[in-house]
């Protein structure tokens, strides 16, 4: 028999305006969660059995539902109720102290979608009140009020990670620097200063994708010491940026043309980088083939 599928999981954001729904639906995307925003409680059911129907490919799904739905907002709590035989779901509501959202409220300048005429303590009060029910219903309750984008962050990905979810993807990037620099590296590191196996005549036409350009490469004075000291470097980099909530990192490696020197070594980089935890590392060879 094959094996079974895993079942498929709902999470229903919901919660406080300026309580941090935005933050959580970044950092649930970021787990590999399939997010929608602002959807009306009504979709709930049509959302569920798409997700059913593209099976595997759909695994996890969270729904951020808030009062921006307007009147349409008043059915939420009977809308899930009637998801629970169907799908493993779990109700997250975000809160904070009113004097807490005042203030984010007034930091970004904007008004609480409930305060109609009144002020923003006035639409607080009124949202309180309209979500008491479904916060009692809900699984998960998290209070934002002490917690900054970073933390809340840090929370979700505590709470809704697996031990498939990689705490950060790196992109080991090889490139010629006539070509000009990777608009998207984070990190830049120049391997010129490694003899260039272009004018090796038996060197130039391959790659180093070939052992024999790879050896040569790896060989020369300075390069092992550059590639054990810069992986050493990276591990306090990398843990940093999982502390700080960033997912994705792209380390550029360039020498004159991206065929030679940056392939070899970011080859080489990308295995001693990919023992560590929490990392997924892959590479690709911008330039490579371009000459």
């Amino acid at each position: 028999m094959p094996p079974e599928s895993p079942q498929q999981e709902m999470l229903i954001v919901t919660g406080m305006s300026g309580a941090g729904r935005s933050t959580v639906g970044n950092a649930l995307e970021d787990l590999g969660w399939y997010v929608v925003d602002n959807l009306p409680p009504q979709m709930l059911k049509p959302l569920v059995e798409l997700a059913q129907h593209a099976g595997n490919s759909l695994p996890r799904i969270a729904a951020v539902v808030d009062v921006r739905g307007g009147a349409m907002f008043q059915d939420v709590s009977s809308s899930i109720e009637a998801l629970r035989d169907s799908i493993v779901l779990r109700l997250l509501f975000l809160e904070a102290t009113d004097a807490t959202l005042v203030r984010r409220f007034e930091n970004v300048r904007r008004p609480h979608p409930l305060q109609g005429n009144g002020t923003t303590l006035d639409g607080i009060v009124a949202e309180r009140e309209r979500l008491a029910e479904i916060r009692a219903a809900a699984d998960i309750v998290i209070d934002t009020s002490d917690l900054n984008i970073h933390q809340l962050a840090t929370d979700i990905r505590e709470e809704f990670s697996t031990d498939d979810d990689a705490g950060l993807r790196v992109t080991i990037e090889s490139f010629g620097y006539k070509y000009g620099l990777p608009a998207d590296a984070d990190l830049v590191a120049d391997c010129r200063f490694l003899p260039n196996p272009f004018w090796i005549p038996e060197l130039k036409a391959l790659s180093g994708l070939d052992e024999e350009v790879r050896e040569f490469v790896l060989s020369r004075e300075g390069a092992a010491e550059f590639v054990t000291d810069y992986a050493r470097t990276m591990e306090p980099v990398f843990a940093g940026f999982q502390r700080e909530n960033k997912r994705h990192a792209t380390i550029a490696i360039g020498c004159t043309g991206g065929k030679h020197r940056s392939v070899a070594i970011a080859e080489e980089l990308a295995t001693r980088l990919s023992g560590l935890p929490g990392v997924v590392v892959s590479v690709m060879h911008r330039d490579l083939g371009r000459e």
